[in-house]
C-alpha cells in the first residue's frame, strides 16, 4: 500500500510517506508558514520515493483537534491534493496519533511490560485542552475513550488509577495539574510530544485495510471547540 500522510494541526509541520510498510518522513517545528512547508515536504517525499500521486492508495491528515488555522491547513491540501490524484481522503485524530507516539515510546522504554494506556493533552489556549484518553486496539491501531476540550483541573477528575499509564502533549507542560489528576503516578510524561504525521500514516493504513477511506469532498475537520472561528488559537499555525 502506498499512503500519504500530512499533519500542521500545532507548531509542528509533518508529512510522512508510507510504501509497503517502509516509512519515510519530513518534520519542522515552524511558528507559521506550515501551508507552503508541507506542500515542499509532500512534493520532497515524492520525488525520493519515486511514487506519483496517482500511485497512491489514499491521503491521509489530521483531522484535528488543534490550532483552528493548521487543521484547516491540513484537510484543505489534503483535499486539494485527492481531487486531482482522484484518489480517496482517511482523516485521523491528532489525539489518536500522540497517543500513538507516546505508547510506542512506552514499548522502548518499559520493554516487555507495555503502557497499558496513554493521557493525551495538547494546549487548546483560553485556559483549556484539548484532550483524550487512550488504549490501543487488537488489530494495532488506538481507541480513544474520550475526546474532548475541558479545563485542565477537570478533565480527568474522576479518572480511576491505572498501572503503567502515560502522558503526552504540551498540554502537560502548560497545564501542571493535569498530571495532579491522571489518577495516580504516571510511568512517564513527554510534553514535549506533538502529533506526527507518521504515526498518522500507520493509523490510515489501518484505516484504509478497514475500509474507512472516503472522497476527498467528504474530508472534514474536528476542532470540538463550536465559536473556534472567533476564538482560535492563533500563533499555533498560519
Amino acid at each position: 500500500m502506498k499512503l500519504l500522510a500530512l499533519d500542521t494541526a500545532t507548531e509542528a509541520c509533518s508529512a510522512a510517506l508510507s510504501v509497503d510498510g517502509v516509512l519515510a518522513v519530513r518534520e519542522a517545528v515552524i511558528g507559521r508558514g506550515h501551508a507552503e512547508r508541507v506542500l515542499e515536504m509532500v512534493d520532497e517525499l515524492l520525488t525520493e520515493r519515486r511514487v506519483a500521486l496517482r500511485a497512491l492508495d489514499a491521503i491521509a491528515f489530521g483531522r484535528g483537534p488543534g490550532a483552528f488555522t493548521g487543521v484547516r491547513i491540513a484537510v484543505s491540501i489534503a483535499q486539494g491534493l485527492a481531487f486531482g490524484a482522484e484518489r480517496p481522503t482517511v482523516a485521523v485524530s491528532d489525539l489518536a496519533a500522540l497517543a500513538r507516539q507516546a505508547l510506542d515510546r512506552a514499548d522502548l522504554e518499559f520493554g516487555p511490560e507495555p503502557a497499558a494506556e496513554a493521557l493525551v493533552a495538547l494546549d487548546a489556549r483560553m485556559g483549556e485542552v484539548y484532550y483524550a484518553r487512550a488504549r490501543r486496539t487488537a488489530a494495532g491501531g488506538i481507541a480513544l475513550a474520550e475526546e474532548g476540550l475541558g479545563a485542565p483541573g477537570v478533565v480527568w477528575r474522576a479518572l480511576p488509577s491505572a498501572p503503567r499509564r502515560v502522558a503526552a502533549g504540551h498540554g502537560f507542560g502548560r497545564y501542571p495539574e493535569l498530571a495532579a489528576g491522571a489518577g495516580g503516578a504516571l510511568a512517564a510524561c513527554w510534553p514535549e510530544l506533538l502529533p506526527r504525521a507518521r504515526e498518522i500514516a500507520g493509523l490510515g493504513v489501518l484505516a484504509v485495510l478497514a475500509g474507512e477511506a472516503v472522497p476527498a469532498e467528504s474530508a472534514e475537520p474536528v476542532y470540538l471547540r463550536n465559536d473556534v472561528a472567533t476564538r482560535s488559537g492563533r500563533g499555533q499555525a498560519e
